[in-house]
């Protein structure tokens, strides 16, 4: 039979979709009137400025509104146009971006604005040959800055198409990703992307939530959503299984000679490539660990042991620094979790 091997789940999917066209109309509807109500002002949604929406985008991948609002500001403010990143030194740019975490995203930042130079990008094409820039970067700024028909798919967007039409594979793996980009393909509103896209990533954001709570008897997109309707929504999306977390252990050597101390740039294609820190090195003992940093596929146990000396030690690859100089470095959250204990107990 022609139709032996297509599941239960695509064809109700594909049912949906046939009956959701002279629907659609009322998703927008809804969807908007709830924005219009719900929406947060921020900085980057009151600019078509594809600078600071490029910014705005790299800086909140994997980060917080809350925590990244800080950041986007102090960038913006420092450096107002992408011809002044462009010009800054990447050790400037990672100083900025200390205690942000995934210090790649600074570092294709710093890259991609020499690339840019005077004349911003304005193709989605164009756009996603930045360093740093994929798919969904892409063509959230594309939507945003230039209001092209580019789906904008951040986490949040991801768990409201999987609930609207409830999709049970997994969005993070290369099949789902294409699933849910043809999915959100389908659904973009090509009239107005710019607002499509900013009113279903901030339902994402706000209402549907991961924790949903009574937030499903309480939604406007509720006649369209078949996750409501099949009592599914609580436990959609799907994400593939977790790899197992690695444990890793350093000693930092704290070496204080008057006002000074040693430093140490990492150049290992590792964590924290090209930041600041002591000498250090790694290997499990069993002496106590006192800080534990959690990245997302390490945890990290390490202890800092300070030495008082008379002269410093001649450890290859260390500089020595006025103790008061480590601001001017960028440093990791683990290090500066160090020094604000150091100096409480000082």
């Amino acid at each position: 039979m022609k139709y032996e091997n297509f599941s239960a789940k695509k064809l109700q999917i594909c049912v949906f979709f046939c009956n959701f066209a002279p629907k659609m109309e009322n998703l927008y509807r809804h969807l908007y009137h709830w924005y219009e109500i719900n929406h947060r002002i921020l900085p980057w949604r009151e600019t078509e400025d594809p600078y600071a929406i490029w910014l705005s985008e790299i800086i909140l991948q994997q980060t917080r509104v809350a925590q990244g609002m800080e950041y986007y500001m102090r960038f913006l403010n420092r450096w107002p146009t992408v011809e002044d990143l462009a010009k800054a030194d990447e050790a400037e740019v990672l100083r900025e971006w200390q205690g942000l975490g995934y210090y790649s995203r600074a570092r294709n930042l710093h890259k991609a604005a020499k690339m840019i130079g005077s004349s911003f990008p304005k193709t989605f094409e164009e756009l996603r040959a930045l360093p740093g820039v994929g798919d969904y970067t892409a063509g959230a700024i594309a939507s945003f800055a230039y209001n092209l028909p580019y789906p904008a798919m951040d986490g949040n967007v991801y768990r409201v198409v999987a609930r609207l039409l409830d999709i049970d594979e997994a969005f993070d793996t290369s099949a789902g990703k294409k699933l849910f980009h043809q999915k959100i393909e389908e659904l973009l509103d090509r009239e107005h992307p710019r607002l499509f896209n900013s009113a279903i990533m901030e339902f994402g954001a706000l209402h549907c939530t991961p924790a949903l709570g009574d937030a499903c008897m309480t939604c406007p997109l509720q006649e369209c959503c078949l996750g409501y309707a099949h009592g599914t929504a609580e436990v959609l999306p799907v994400r593939k299984p977790r790899p197992k977390v690695r444990d890793r252990w350093f000693t930092y050597h704290v070496y204080l000679c008057g006002d000074e101390t040693l430093i140490r740039r990492r150049e290992e294609k590792d964590i924290w490539y090209h930041l600041y820190e002591f000498p250090c090195e790694e290997g499990q003992t069993e002496d106590k660990y006192p800080f534990t940093h959690v990245l997302s596929h390490q945890k990290l146990h390490a202890r800092f042991i300070v030495h008082n000396v008379q002269k410093m030690p001649d450890i290859a690859g260390t500089i020595c620094i006025r103790w008061d100089e480590l601001n001017d470095y960028a440093l990791s959250r683990l290090t500066l979790r160090a020094l604000d204990t150091m100096q409480h107990k000082a």
